[in-house]
């Protein structure tokens, strides 16, 4: 019986739920397939020639091709683990404004990351596409994986880039949203004034003014002043 309460305790505990966000399980991709890219290009992407002792990259004896590969993914894959870091945190995060800047810069990242990727691929697929067949004895095997792995990296950043632009359109607070709802809220409980109240009844006192004595003409509620009449003297 304690191996089955293990496992429920595994499957309710945080850090079950947090390795199923979708999030989660791209960062991991990424982080894997960066890891695949500059692994591979690393250990087999440098052999010597039949002819020659000096080692040389496998992409067209073109070391700026492996040296890139190797770069972006070493980086990529560091990324991937410093924001699965700070992921594992997220809601610890008080401040709303640092929780708004964090998903901005992981929106960012992800869309130069696509495009660095996409950029990758296409310069890796070039050069291993324009290199010689059987140039090299060992290592053709580490090329295609490194090309392939770079093609999977680029739709898996579109897809952070994707869920980062949703997660930033969720925490972007909208300006006056609160007052206007509050005030929202006085509006509708306020009760429409009755018919005996005293807004709509006119006052009945001496000095007050009625709208229809407003409304009459000023020929009749002004008064007339006599004329005075010149009698001629006899």
């Amino acid at each position: 019986m304690h191996i089955p309460e293990s496992l429920q305790d595994l499957a309710g505990s945080e850090a079950w739920h947090f390795l199923k966000r979708p999030k989660t399980i791209l960062r991991i991709f990424a982080g894997v397939f960066s890891l695949i890219v500059f692994s591979s290009l690393l250990t087999d992407g440098y052999q010597n020639k039949t002819d020659s002792s000096q080692l040389q990259c496998i992409l067209k004896s073109n070391n700026v091709a492996c040296s890139f590969a190797v770069g972006a993914g070493l980086l990529a894959f560091l990324s991937c683990l410093v924001f699965l870091a700070l992921d594992a945190h997220e809601t610890r995060i008080a401040s709303t404004r640092f929780h708004t800047a964090f998903q901005l810069l992981d929106f960012i990242l992800a869309v130069l990351w696509a495009g660095t990727w996409f950029m990758g691929f296409c310069f890796l697929a070039n050069q291993w596409q324009r290199s010689p067949p059987k140039e090299f004895l060992l290592g053709s095997s580490s090329a295609k994986a490194a090309v392939t792995f770079a093609f999977f990296s680029i739709l898996i950043w579109i897809f952070q880039a994707y869920l980062a632009l949703q997660d930033l359109r969720k925490d972007v607070p909208v300006p006056y949203k609160r007052s206007l709802d509050e005030g929202g809220v006085v509006l509708t409980t306020l009760s429409p004034p009755s018919v005996a109240s005293p807004i709509n009844m006119p006052s009945t006192g001496p000095n007050s003014l009625s709208y229809a004595s407003s409304a009459l003409s000023p020929y009749l509620t002004t008064p007339k002043v006599p004329r005075l009449a010149m009698m001629p003297d006899n």
